[in-house]
């Protein structure tokens, strides 16, 4: 499939119930498809990527600063290894899967099986605000299918009650069809009576897949969640994968690995080359260029 530009993607913000609710919805077929060709990534490693990322662009948006970074990184003990994305707060994310060719059977309601493929490991977060330290919150895995284990990350390292739906519905011949999801969430002076609608709201929805394979869009997301509430959106945002990488990033990179290491390469005589994680953009650096890191 290529990218479809008459096909947007983008995020969209609103407030509820007299701002005792927040939420956030994301549609992200063309950058999720973006990464699979990046990383020609299976299925089951597409589906895991492409919810990580539409719910760390939803988080990156929450963020205040220009310059802030959000890192969502999980590391499991199932076939997929772990996943990685990165966010700002201007729509942009990249990311990968550590081993992004894995295959799964179905899980037992017969859809991609992303919980098993991930197993049991650590939910980490990582706010980089350009202080000295960045800010790193740690949760276990709730359930490796990644929508509750942001709901989980919100309930017990920010004490917000959440709900995150997400979701990758794949083509045949391994191309995206749709992603997206949305996170709602319980301002502390929300009343009984709205956590009470809203719960009954929750409990009516599908599923995020289900809700993209009709063609529904951010707006109709939300307004299926919030439904029986006032809601005012808060403004679209475009959201696209960005990859940052270049050159001198890379040797950046290079010289942390110290004089010695740099020594050894350069006595091997061969140039050499690096891919990015991200991207998978290849880099290549020769003898001299090498000798000019050490200097």
């Amino acid at each position: 499939m290529e990218t479809n530009e008459s096909y947007k993607d983008y995020m969209v913000r609103a407030t509820a119930a007299s701002d005792q609710i927040r939420a956030f919805a994301v549609t992200s077929r063309n950058l999720v498809e973006t990464a699979r060709k990046a990383h020609n990534t299976s299925p089951i490693a597409t589906a895991a990527l492409g919810r990580l990322m539409s719910g760390t662009l939803m988080m990156g948006s929450m963020m205040e600063n220009e310059k802030d970074l959000i890192t969502v990184k999980i590391d499991g003990d199932g076939p997929l290894g772990g996943v990685l994305a990165t966010a700002n707060n201007k729509g942009q994310v990249k990311g990968y899967v550590n081993n992004g060719y894995v295959i799964l059977p179905p899980n037992a309601s017969g859809h991609l099986n992303v919980g098993g493929g991930i197993g049991k490991g650590t939910f980490t977060v990582i706010r980089d605000m350009g202080m000295k330290d960045p800010y790193v919150g740690q949760v276990p895995l709730y359930t490796g299918e990644i929508a509750e284990d942001f709901t989980y990350y919100f309930a017990q390292s920010q004490q917000t009650p959440s709900s995150v739906g997400l979701g990758v519905l794949m083509n045949h011949e391994n191309t995206v069809r749709e992603a997206g999801g949305f996170i709602v969430q319980l301002m502390p002076f929300a009343d009984d009576a709205v956590i009470s609608h809203l719960e009954d709201n929750l409990k009516k929805f599908t599923t995020v897949t289900d809700v993209l394979r009709e063609g529904k869009s951010p707006e109709e997301m939300l307004e299926i969640v919030l439904d029986g509430f006032d809601i005012k959106w808060n403004g679209t945002m475009p959201v696209e994968w960005h990859c940052n990488c270049s050159k001198d990033r890379v040797a950046r990179g290079l010289k942390l690995l110290g004089h010695k290491e740099l020594d050894d390469i350069i006595n091997d005589g061969k140039p050499i080359e690096t891919k990015c994680h991200f991207c998978g953009k290849t880099y290549s650096f020769d003898i001299d260029e090498l000798k000019s890191l050490l200097s």
